[in-house]
This record gives structure tokens, C-alpha cells and sequence, in this order.
């Protein structure tokens, strides 16, 4: 992959400092994964840091991230010597787990882009560490989800099924709470067997139930596979799920109708339309991670200015403002997470998730 500076048409230039990118450089350390089942993601997180990065007087310094718990200490080395201001990308916990306490009162800020561990940030918090992360934590996604449902289901029989992984259970028993303390019981609940080739039992016990409404706390193969089999009996069934739906399609296509609280691809969002079509000029596709390391970089460049203002570390830096990106507005609150909650409400149509539509459309 190319590390040679890509220059852009000043008009996507300029729509970038509009969307956030600060004129003071800066270091920038990008932990992502350079081999391995992961090096595409790396790959986004690299190109998406570097594209421009340099333009903007900032220079990016590549660390491999193996997501393997034995290489610490390499990576801990390789973050000394990068002498980085700040670290973004982050793809792994392992990685975190390693770096995080050689940053304690370095100022160095860790912006992780898709690290959702509440232990580690909980960690993080109790020993001062500097992590921050750019998305959502759990909690938003069950807030999110339990909204929808009284927004768009009050008064329907609801069905609460999970696959019986920690992240099923807690995602449903979640839910299950925000909806009791809105005095809304659900009809059915069940703990199905996940990865099977079909689900007809589980989809004849939702009919008996009188259930027509049903939140799936699994993934994209076990939601489509359920679509199908309800297809088949007959069953007119309305699902939801969390943003494990929102992954590659498996064997069995996702129906067209199944909606996901997820995040919408960055390349949709408006904000992001100038910055993506520089990027495709330049032979970059601004999916995955391109675009949200992207916005990390100028993320880190606006606290920078402001750090250099306020006479504070980078790190103290980054919660003291809302800083425009071209995923949105980036705020963070006094734990370090993200203050607003992006999740949405979406809908798989035609190959992709679009935004549903409001309820009573």
C-alpha cells in the first residue's frame, strides 16, 4: 500500500477544514493491524489516518497491532518509539490492555474506533488512564433499542429471544428492564440454540405465543435464518436486532424488512460526502474504518489547537469541547464516552441498511 502524500482538489480540501481539520500538526501513532485476518480493517484505519494527515502539517506513524495478548511488549516498544501526541485506531482489546498503562499521566491520549470493552474503560477510569473511544458503549445500545420498541411497538405482542452469549443475554435482559420500568411485558421469551440450519421449532413456538413483534438479541446468520423459516410457515413476523446484524451476509440472505439499531455506514452521512468522493478520486474506498480514522485524525488535531490554547495536556483536551468531524460532531462526556448516542434505527433494504422509516409509514 502506497504511503506517498494524496493531494486533493482545494474544494475538497477546504470542505475538510470545514468539517473539523485543524491547521496545527501533530504526531500520530495509528495502532491497526497490518497482517493477518485483519489487515483489511488495518488497512482502512491506515489510509483513512494518512489521507491528508500530511497536507495538514501531520505526520502518521504506523504501529502493527497483532490483537495477541503475547506480543505486549513489542507493542508497548513500538508505541515508545514512535514519540507519538496522540494514538488512534485500536482495533483490539489486547492491545489497549498493553498500552494503556505506560500512558497514565503521559498526556497521550488512546482513541480507540471500535473497542466497546465496559471493564477496560471502567479500568480505565479507576487508574487514570487516557482512553477514549469513538463508539458507542452498551448501554447506548440498549437505550436505543428499548426506545424503539416503545416508540414503534407499544401495544403489539413482543417476543425477547436471545442466542444465550453473554452479549445476547445481557443485550435482551437490558432491554427487558427499560421496558418493564415503561410497564410493557413481553409475550414470549426464549434462549435459542444459535448457528443451527434451521429455526422452525423456535418460529412455530413464536406463532403459538400469538407474538408478532420480536427482538433478536443474536446475530446476522440467526436473524436471517429465523426471516426465512417464519417466511415459510407463514408467520408475518417483525424483527430487530442490535448491531451484530449489521456484519457480512451469511448463507442465508437477510429479508429485506429485518431492522437493526446500528450505526449508519460514515460514507452515507452528509457531512462525510466531500471527503468521500476525494477519497474514491484517489483510489481509496471510504468504508469500515477509512472515514472514522479519518475523523479520529482531525479529531486529534482540533484538541490539539485547543490543548495548545488552554495551556493543558492533548488528553485533558479532548472532553473540553464538541469537535465538528466528518462522522458528526465528536463530544465527549466527563468518562470519556461518547455524550451522544448515534445509534439509529435502521432498516436492510435492497443489499444495505437505510434509515426505517417513521413509525406509521
Amino acid at each position: 500500500m502506497s504511503r506517498a502524500l494524496v493531494l486533493i482538489p482545494a474544494f475538497a480540501l477546504a470542505a475538510g477544514l470545514a468539517s473539523g481539520a485543524a491547521a496545527a500538526g501533530l504526531k500520530v501513532g495509528v495502532v491497526a493491524p497490518v497482517e493477518g485476518p485483519l489487515a483489511l480493517l488495518g488497512r482502512q484505519v491506515l489510509e483513512g489516518a494518512r489521507f491528508q494527515a500530511e497536507a495538514r502539517g501531520s505526520e502518521v506513524v504506523a504501529i502493527p497491532e497483532t490483537c495477541e495478548a503475547g506480543d505486549a511488549e513489542a507493542l508497548k516498544t513500538a508505541v515508545a518509539a514512535a514519540g507519538a501526541e496522540a494514538l488512534v485506531g485500536f482495533l483490539c482489546t489486547e492491545s489497549l490492555d498493553a498500552v494503556l498503562p505506560t500512558l497514565a499521566g503521559t498526556g497521550i491520549p488512546a482513541v480507540t474506533l471500535s473497542v466497546r470493552s465496559d471493564i477496560l474503560m471502567e479500568d480505565a477510569r479507576k487508574n487514570g488512564w487516557p482512553l477514549y473511544r469513538l463508539v458507542p458503549n452498551a448501554r447506548k445500545e440498549v437505550e436505543t433499542i428499548a426506545s424503539v420498541i416503545l416508540e414503534r411497538w407499544k401495544g403489539e405482542p413482543l417476543a425477547l429471544i436471545d442466542d444465550g452469549t453473554i452479549h445476547g443475554r445481557d443485550l435482551v435482559e437490558g432491554v427487558r428492564s427499560a421496558l418493564a420500568e415503561a410497564g410493557m411485558t413481553p409475550v414470549f421469551s426464549d434462549t435459542y440454540r444459535p448457528a443451527q440450519e434451521q429455526q422452525v421449532s423456535l418460529v412455530r413456538r413464536l406463532a403459538r405465543s400469538g407474538a408478532t413483534h420480536v427482538l433478536i438479541g443474536g446475530d446476522r446468520s440467526d436473524a436471517a435464518i429465523i426471516a426465512r423459516d417464519a417466511r415459510s410457515e407463514k408467520l408475518a413476523l417483525t424483527l430487530l436486532g442490535g448491531e451484530a446484524l449489521d456484519a457480512a451476509d451469511p448463507p442465508v440472505p437477510l429479508a429485506d424488512g429485518v431492522l437493526a439499531v446500528t450505526l449508519p455506514e460514515a460514507s452515507t452521512l452528509p457531512q462525510a460526502a466531500a471527503t468521500a468522493a476525494a477519497m474514491r478520486a484517489a483510489n481509496i474506498v471510504p468504508e469500515g474504518y477509512a472515514l472514522p480514522a479519518f475523523a479520529a485524525m482531525t479529531l486529534a488535531e482540533q484538541a490539539k489547537d485547543r490543548a495548545l490554547k488552554d495551556g493543558t495536556p492533548l488528553a485533558d483536551a479532548l472532553p473540553k469541547a464538541s469537535y465538528p468531524t466528518v462522522v458528526g460532531p465528536i463530544r465527549f462526556d466527563a468518562g470519556h464516552e461518547l455524550a451522544d448516542n448515534p445509534y439509529r434505527v435502521m432498516e436492510w433494504r435492497q443489499g444495505r441498511f437505510v434509515d426505517a422509516p417513521p413509525p406509521g409509514e
